[in-house]
C-alpha cells in the first residue's frame, strides 16, 4: 500500500512540476536570444569605436584637460596628479559611454524587429 502512495505522489509531482520547467525553458531560451542580442551589439559598437579611436580620444582628452588643469594648479607635480586623474576619469566617463551605446543598439535592434516582424509587407 505504501508503494502505492509513494508512486502515486512521485506521478502527481511530476505532472505538477511540468508546467514550471516549461516556463524554466523558456525563460533560458529568452535569456539566450537576449543575450545573443547584446553579444552582437557589443561587438558592432567595439569594432565602431577601435575603428574611429573613439576611447583613445576621450581618454587622452581627459588625461590632457586635467593634466593642463593640474599645471594651472601646481606646477608639474600637479600636471602629473591631473594627468592621472583626468585619464581615470576618461575611462569611466568612455565605459559609460559605450555601455550607453550598445544599450541604444539593442533597443534599435529590438525595435527594428518588432516592427518587421509583425508587419509583413
Amino acid at each position: 500500500m505504501k508503494l502505492h502512495r509513494v508512486a502515486a505522489v512521485a506521478t502527481l509531482g511530476t505532472f505538477l512540476s511540468l508546467p514550471v520547467s516549461l516556463v524554466a525553458q523558456e525563460y533560458a531560451l529568452l535569456q539566450h536570444v537576449s543575450q545573443s542580442a547584446h553579444d552582437r551589439a557589443e561587438r558592432e559598437q567595439t569594432e565602431k569605436d577601435h575603428r574611429n579611436h573613439t576611447g583613445a580620444k576621450i581618454v587622452g582628452g581627459s588625461a590632457a584637460g586635467g593634466a593642463v588643469v593640474g599645471a594651472l594648479a601646481g606646477g608639474g607635480k600637479g600636471a602629473l596628479i591631473g594627468g592621472a586623474v583626468g585619464a581615470g576619469g576618461g575611462a569611466i566617463a568612455n565605459k559609460v559611454r559605450k555601455d550607453k551605446a550598445v544599450k541604444d543598439r539593442e533597443q534599435r535592434e529590438s525595435e527594428y524587429r518588432h516592427d518587421h516582424h509583425d508587419n509583413p509587407r
